[in-house]
């Protein structure tokens, strides 16, 4: 079984004004005193209103979603211990004027000094997918195969389409923040992982990017784990959907691997394509077209869809996640994607439903 891991970044919001909060340090104290909570599982991020966890190492999707929710709740009982609202959504829809408070740690002072106006923004929260792959050279092939679906995992993930108190008209402003960055979006194909290396250290010299930690593709590998790490959905809302989109990750990853050891045919789109084509689906989300890059072709969203379940079918199966995808994709289609929740909560009541929303499925 090929193991997965998920990292969550939340927000701390003031109960009433949906202002971002920025009593991070007071939550993570509170965190640390529950003997169920590792410190492995609490991080801090960049904003001091901003609290990050990963899962262990797992290999079943229960032992994924088991300690998220464990984490999950202890942070919303954390949170309300302090005056605040925990909450997962993928950007903050209110922030102040004025310049936020950054966690104490000196990267994130060199980070300000390299691009202030972007971490002045930086109210943003991502769910992080890691797949194991077996070594980096095949990780590398891995990553160029999966390039051509990451457009629709976007759009099953959007979660932010509020910012600065107005609809921004995306799914997820989360995705199109990160294009502010030096290196972003899909990255490229690499010939090997000699290419890869070699690329990241040309950037890197240019003085452009503070470190590695900067490549803000929504694909890469990780630094830290022996892994392909995903980088392309919100923070969902509710953990099953976290759980979910990384059954459809993992299921993808196995599947390029496979491809690439049987040396299957890969699809490789024009860049401007499949640049565009993440664009849409941040946009979009699964609510109109998607951009089928085998054709250059629009196509209705649940029809990408079920060319994709088609194309993961063998992996899902062999990974034992048939039937928890299915029954998720099935609840996600009931009840909209995150952007769609909490649009639908902001037209039937305000802030206050919105708030109301984040504080109801946190813990879900």
């Amino acid at each position: 079984m090929t193991t997965l891991g998920l990292e969550e970044e939340y927000l701390l919001l003031e109960p009433v004004s949906g202002l971002p909060a920025h009593r991070a340090t007071e939550v993570q104290e509170l965190l640390e005193a529950v003997p169920e909570i590792s410190q492995d599982e609490i991080q801090r991020e960049l904003l001091s209103c901003q609290i990050e966890t990963a899962t262990p190492v797992c290999e079943t999707l229960a032992q994924a979603e088991d300690s998220l929710l464990t984490f999950r709740r202890t942070f919303a009982a954390a949170a309300e211990r302090v005056g605040t609202i925990g909450a997962a959504t993928g950007t903050a829809p209110w922030i102040r004027q004025s310049y936020p408070e950054l966690t104490d740690k000196q990267r994130y002072e060199d980070l300000r000094a390299t691009a202030p106006g972007i971490v002045g923004d930086q109210f943003v929260n991502g769910l992080h997918v890691h797949v194991g792959v077996p070594d980096k050279e095949r990780g590398i092939q891995a990553l160029n195969r999966i390039r051509p679906w990451i457009p629709l995992l976007t759009a099953l993930g959007v979660n932010s389409p509020y910012w600065l108190g107005r609809d921004s008209g995306f799914g997820s402003w989360r995705v199109i923040h990160y294009r502010r960055w030096a290196v972003q979006g899909v990255a490229p194909w690499f010939a090997d992982s000699a290419d890869y290396e070699r690329r990241i250290e040309a950037v890197s010299a240019t003085g452009a990017i503070l470190d590695r930690g900067v490549l803000t593709w929504v694909a890469r590998l990780s630094d830290r784990y022996p892994t392909l790490e995903l980088r392309a959905c919100d923070v969902q809302l509710e953990a099953g959907d976290a759980v979910l989109l990384g059954a459809l990750t993992r299921a993808l990853v196995v599947t390029a691997l496979q491809d690439a050891e049987t040396d299957s045919p890969p699809v490789v789109p024009d860049p401007e394509l499949l640049d565009a084509a993440l664009w849409q689906g941040a946009r979009d989300g699964m609510e109109h077209h998607l951009v089928d890059l085998a054709t250059a072709e629009p196509v209705p969203a649940r029809q990408h869809l079920a060319a994709f379940l088609e194309h993961v079918g063998a992996a899902l199966e062999a990974e034992g996640d048939t039937g928890r995808v299915r029954d998720g994709l099935a609840a996600m289609a009931d009840r909209g994607t995150g952007a769609e929740r909490q649009r639908r909560a902001m037209r039937d009541g305000g802030v206050d439903a919105l708030l109301s929303l984040y504080g109801s499925t946190l813990t879900a």
